[in-house]
């Protein structure tokens, strides 16, 4: 019985982590560029009562074994990276990465972090920046009276000015991949970071190398799905009113044991 105690206990933290990931999700349904989070599970350590293959008799062998199961646990939060609809704001600093890939943002610190948020804009300077005020790799300066930007699919960026008959280049915005970018770490404010998991950074010419192309005067929804997640939130609900019910009965089958005389 107390195995029994510790193993619904097991089951119903892990449905606590899962709950706690739903509801990660569910509160960033709206917010740019966000990659919502799938929870894995691993099953835990069994006991091994009567291993199979063992001998039942001098000559005839167990066919089936006995286990018996210690719980579970979450193994993984994966970061799932399906691209969200594009929502078109016709902003010219409005961008997105259509198909795969990363933005670069250069963070306080001077740290290379990646975003899908593509809502930048301009600073009193005239650099090109997040919402925050970090630079967009590699450092777009947009010169004063400025008539029209554009920027194209490869991420070259064209100004129109007044004085100017023909565009002046500012520059050419690229597009990070990664070999593993469920590995990225996620840093909050849209952004995320490089680990070991994922692998350094691939720095392409936006729609080379199978990076994403850029598109201007729209950004990314997020990918997460509500009626999805909803669901989702119900069987975890009920998973975890079973562990309950399953810890109920093991502390009523202890109690009849202690009240026998």
């Amino acid at each position: 019985m107390i195995k029994a105690l510790h193993t619904s206990a097991t089951g119903m933290a892990a449905q606590e982590s899962h709950v706690n990931t739903i509801s990660n999700n569910i509160a960033n349904v709206n917010t740019t560029g966000f990659k919502k989070s799938r929870t894995e599970f691993d099953d835990l350590l069994y006991e091994t009562v009567q291993e199979a293959g063992s001998r039942s008799s001098a000559n005839s062998e167990y066919t089936v074994g006995h286990q018996v199961g210690s719980g579970a646990k979450v193994s993984a939060t994966r970061k799932v990276h399906t691209q969200g609809a594009p929502q078109m704001t016709n902003n010219p600093y409005d961008l997105m990465v259509n198909g795969e890939g990363f933005f670069g943002v250069l963070a306080a610190n001077g740290d290379l972090k990646f975003t899908r948020d593509g809502s930048f804009n301009v600073d009193a300077q005239g650099n090109l920046v997040t919402r925050a005020g970090q630079r967009v790799f590699p450092g777009v300066v947009v010169p004063p009276n400025v008539m029209k930007i554009n920027i194209a699919e490869d991420g070259t960026v064209d100004a129109y000015t007044r004085e100017s008959i023909e565009p002046i280049n500012l520059g050419q915005i690229p597009v990070f991949t990664f070999v593993n970018p469920t590995g990225l770490r996620a840093d909050g404010g849209n952004l995320l970071a490089a680990t070991g998991g994922s692998g350094q950074p691939t720095q392409n010419i936006p729609g080379e190398n199978g990076s994403g192309v850029v598109m201007q005067g729209a950004i990314e929804s997020s990918n997460v799905n509500v009626m999805n997640e909803m669901t989702d939130l119900i069987k975890a609900q009920r998973a975890y009113e079973m562990n309950s019910k399953v810890m109920g009965v093991a502390d009523q089958m202890l109690q009849t044991v202690n009240n026998v005389r």
